[in-house]
């Protein structure tokens, strides 16, 4: 048993069938079958814009994780990035298809494929499994950093097995905050430029890494204080907003609502720059809503 294992204090062995284990086993899996993967793309495609980029490694790391999770839990749903077509619309009525199982597994194969296909090192798998419709596991893997971020409800959030915690930044303007780039053009990205724009003025500094659910586990570690984004889907946060919860901090939508799988427009953040953060993004007319 490794420092992760024992730390986690939950049972590691997949055959007991616990469902955090099996998430982990499966990201972890995925994750280094990518990281083997990286530079050797055989079939780039796009989906909704020439940004939007979907290779055979996210559809063989999708594979791969459905066939780890149905081995044990052949009775659950899941619901995985590449096996829905793009746009808002596809996303909603997969989500609500979906969710007439009480058990739902929600799977990013890879967040952050853009960054996969030119070799820079930020993407990850993300497994989240919810339960009549409220997520209870989030597990997010990076493997070119090694760490693995787990999260169950009630209980906390870890990396590599010690306990995450949020920042304590007070203000905005001593605050780290990460954006991203919806590649969807008509509405998302245009709405998150007036949303960085508003913000860049008031932030200590802000990053675009392109990955939200490595976003999502670097607030609930404290490495940044907060994340904005228009236009995600539930695979993208899913897991990172269990997280962020579990580590004390807070998500919500854009308008301050609680977080849902329904949500698109997402604020997360350290707790106490919350209020800050969504009425910067509110004023700026940023929100999506």
């Amino acid at each position: 048993m490794n420092r992760l294992e024992s730390n986690l204090k939950v049972p590691y062995v997949v055959g007991s069938k616990s469902p955090t284990a099996v998430a982990i086993n499966s990201a972890s899996k995925a994750g280094e079958w990518i990281k083997s993967r990286l530079g050797t793309i055989h079939d780039l495609n796009t989906k909704q814009s020439p940004h939007d980029l979907v290779t055979d490694v996210d559809k063989g790391a999708e594979a791969m994780i459905r066939k780890l999770i149905l081995t044990h839990f052949p009775d659950h749903a899941i619901l995985g990035e590449e096996g829905v077509a793009p746009g808002a619309a596809a996303s909603a009525a997969a989500l609500s298809q979906a969710s007439t199982s009480d058990y739902l597994w929600i799977v990013d194969p890879m967040d952050g494929t853009t960054n996969f296909v030119h070799g820079f090192p930020f993407f990850c798998v993300s497994i989240a499994l919810a339960y009549k419709g409220e997520v209870i596991i989030g597990v997010i893997y990076d493997p070119m950093c090694d760490e693995m971020f787990v999260a169950e409800k009630g209980k906390g959030a870890y990396l590599h097995g010690r306990r995450t915690r949020v920042s304590a930044e007070a203000s905005l303007s001593d605050s780290l905050v990460a954006v991203g780039f919806n590649p969807e053009q008509e509405f998302a990205l245009p709405m998150n430029m007036r949303g960085l724009n508003a913000l860049s003025g008031k932030v200590r500094s802000l990053r675009a890494s392109g990955s939200a659910a490595l976003h999502l586990a670097y607030v609930a570690a404290g490495r940044l204080s907060g994340y904005y984004e228009v236009g995600l889907n539930v695979w993208d946060v899913a897991a990172g907003a269990l997280m962020v919860q579990e580590s004390g901090g807070k998500v919500t939508d854009t308008a301050g609502q609680p977080y849902h799988l329904g949500t698109r427009h997402l604020i997360a953040s350290n707790g106490i720059i919350h209020q800050e953060l969504q009425e910067t993004i509110q004023e700026a007319e940023a929100t999506g809503l």
